[in-house]
């Protein structure tokens, strides 16, 4: 299927950020936009995050993917916090905006992000931002090799549905029953969908595959998830 995707600047605080508005070529309005976050170490444009969008636009959704500013000033290090979080907001309000032009006013719309954006994102929910629901590509429960250091304290809080889909092998979810604990605790709404072999990018070890097909096979249990919830 072919996609039609509109590029978009979104005025944040920090300047203008760059954003790409996907849907399938000839579909009737998507039902749900799904706004999706890059990790800490590659922008929206990377073939994992244009692979997951486009797939997702295939099985029926609208996506809204966008930079963070530090990225888009072409900076290394992350935003923090506080700047992450505005960002999430002004997009998630753009993407209503845009579902309201449409005629979907009160549509659902559905935060996703890459490891660092997904965190991102949950902390903007546990803040008060109102979105459906929330799913983490690779949620950094940890840096690599401290699980005594986890990022976790806000997640329980958080009342909407939340698909974690995690790499067996990723070391920032290691180890893996401590991501499960984390989410017995949140309760009902949070599923842990594991990708066996799976690293922080997805990667099995001796299934070499493009990063765009890495991202688009994640799309079906996103869509599976959402359409459920």
């Amino acid at each position: 299927m072919t996609e039609v995707e509109e590029r978009l600047t979104v005025e944040l605080d920090g300047g203008p950020v760059s954003a790409v508005a996907g849907r399938a070529a000839g579909a009737s309005p998507a039902a749900a936009t799904i706004v999706v976050a890059h990790g800490a170490g590659a922008g929206m444009e990377h073939p994992f995050m244009s692979g997951y969008t486009r797939a997702l636009n295939d099985a029926g959704f609208a996506t809204l993917r966008f930079n963070f500013a530090y990225r888009e000033a072409g900076r290394k290090f992350p935003d923090r916090p506080p700047a992450a979080i505005a960002a999430w907001r002004e997009v998630v309000a753009v993407a209503t905006a845009r579902a309201a032009a449409a005629g979907l006013a009160g549509a659902p719309i559905w935060a996703a992000g890459k490891s660092f954006g997904g965190r991102m994102a949950s902390m903007a929910v546990a803040e008060g931002l109102e979105v459906a629901g929330l799913v983490f590509l690779g949620y950094p429960l940890h840096a690599p090799g401290k699980p005594e250091k986890p990022r976790d304290e806000h997640l329980p809080g958080i009342t909407v549905p939340m698909l974690f889909l995690q790499g067996r092998n990723d070391p920032f979810a290691i180890p893996n029953e401590q991501l499960d604990e984390v989410a017995e605790r949140v309760g009902a709404n949070a599923v842990v969908d594991w990708i066996e072999g799976g690293n922080h990018s997805f990667e099995v070890k001796g299934a070499k595959r493009p990063a765009a097909e890495i991202g688009a096979g994640l799309a079906l249990p996103t869509a599976e998830f959402v359409r459920a919830h």
